[in-house]
């Protein structure tokens, strides 16, 4: 089979960094199911693994998260799928990933494609739903009819803030603040449903200030949280809550002690990582996506289409992402 994967750490730049190659075809047991990859899409996680982690001594690693595809056949385990379904997933980083023609992902999680979407819309968004989802009902438990309560959403024009600010708007009563900085990225949040947007290029402070924005009880913070740490301290109201998901050198988080600010980390690839009690519940999150997609309720966050899946147009995409200028999700579609 096709796939694209690297042998080392190299800047995107060089053809090395992603190489064509073929595969042997997997074969599926337990609780895997075989997925033939029909769209994927590409984040940031991505380009982190493969310029730091190192492929297997004299093997390729295959990167890639999200996708969408149809299950080709399934292990002795499973009973959530069957072959023909057609399914979307965020994968698993420990295993080889959706830059394949085939791919094994352990159903549990796994959901059901939403039946309004094409493959590529609908690719751009199980990694990011998932991260959105786990982070504001799972780590901060935000107050979901509670009107009175604020949230701030930093770096929320791309992948995982533009489905936040959906959920948000959907499944809370929150006071929806987002950043953004350029004026494509103000609208692209306007039209998710942000109630206020403010210049994350600007101190918080001085736009909260500006706009008359009082302190907000939960600070989301998607990326650059190192530079923002400082006047996120000062936006966010006492006994507050705090959460991030990028990887920053280092986090000083004493600041936060006078107003007893709590702090939450959130990796999507927990539950698989670690084969948690809960892993079945990413199954459930995806499914109950797909079910407001399909109701009309949330839209793709798919942002541009780069072509068919091969080396040269992933190099493409990592180098956009690389940039931090993406509105929206990078997406591939076939082989």
């Amino acid at each position: 089979m096709k796939a694209i994967g690297y042998q080392q750490n190299l800047p995107v730049s060089n053809e090395l960094s992603l190489q064509d190659i073929e595969l042997e075809m997997p074969t599926a047991h337990g609780h895997d199911i075989l997925v033939e990859v029909k769209a994927v899409s590409v984040n940031p996680a991505d380009f982190k693994i493969r310029e730091s982690m190192p492929a297997p001594e004299g093997e390729y690693k295959v990167l890639g998260f999200d996708a969408t595809g149809v299950v080709k056949s399934v292990g002795e385990n499973v009973s959530l799928f069957k072959p023909g379904d057609k399914v979307w997933y965020a994968g698993d980083v420990t295993r080889s990933g959706s830059n394949a023609q085939f791919q094994l992902v352990d159903e549990r999680i796994v959901g059901k494609m939403p039946t309004t979407l094409s493959n590529f819309e609908a690719a751009a968004l199980p990694l990011t739903s998932l991260t959105a989802w786990e982070l504001l009902f799972d780590r901060l438990n935000v107050a979901e009819n509670d009107d009175s309560k604020s949230i701030l959403v930093i770096g929320a024009a791309g992948g995982v803030g533009s489905i936040m600010v959906q959920l948000l708007k959907q499944r809370t009563k929150l006071n929806i603040i987002a950043s953004a900085s350029r004026p494509e990225t103000i609208s692209w949040l306007e039209d998710l449903g942000a109630d206020t947007i403010v210049n994350h290029r600007n101190p918080l402070s001085e736009e909260f200030a500006a706009k008359n924005l009082s302190e907000v009880d939960y600070v989301v913070s998607l990326n650059n949280t190192e530079q923002h740490l400082p006047e996120i301290e000062k936006v966010v109201k006492p006994q507050g809550q705090f959460a991030l998901i990028d990887d920053p050198e280092t986090l000083n988080i004493v600041p936060f002690k006078n107003k007893s600010v709590s702090v939450h980390w959130e990796l999507m690839f927990t539950r698989s990582l670690f084969k948690t009690d809960d892993m079945q519940e990413q199954h459930v999150i995806l499914n109950n996506v797909a079910a407001m997609i399909d109701e009309g309720l949330i839209k793709t966050t798919f942002g541009e289409h780069l072509g068919t899946i091969n080396a040269v147009n992933l190099r493409k995409a990592h180098q956009h992402l690389e940039t931090q200028t993406a509105k929206g999700k990078v997406v591939l579609e076939g082989f």
